[in-house]
């Protein structure tokens, strides 16, 4: 199997347990809904489609560096973890 190409493109900071959503700065690039991304860590190593973020509250469609989302993750992340996406 060919190995895909990825981007960093943010890192977790915070994970709400009860919730399953991640907390991700975005630092490099640029999030988008239906982009697919991996989070790999320490103990965490899974990718999944984003299909909906938030800003704030407010769902958003993209998100760019210095921005913090928060995401609904399908496994536990960590903070630290690495987020990246693969370029198409």
């Amino acid at each position: 199997m060919e190995q895909t190409e990825e981007m960093q493109v943010g890192k977790v900071t915070h994970y709400f347990t009860k919730i399953g959503v991640a907390v991700i700065e975005v630092t490099d690039g640029s999030i988008k809904v239906g982009d697919e991304v991996h989070i790999k860590g320490h103990t965490t190593d899974f990718t999944q489609k984003i299909t909906s973020m938030q800003i704030e509250h407010e769902k958003v469609q993209i998100a760019e560096p210095g921005q913090s989302i928060g995401l609904k993750v399908e496994q536990p992340v960590r903070a630290h973890d690495l987020v990246t996406k693969a370029l198409n």
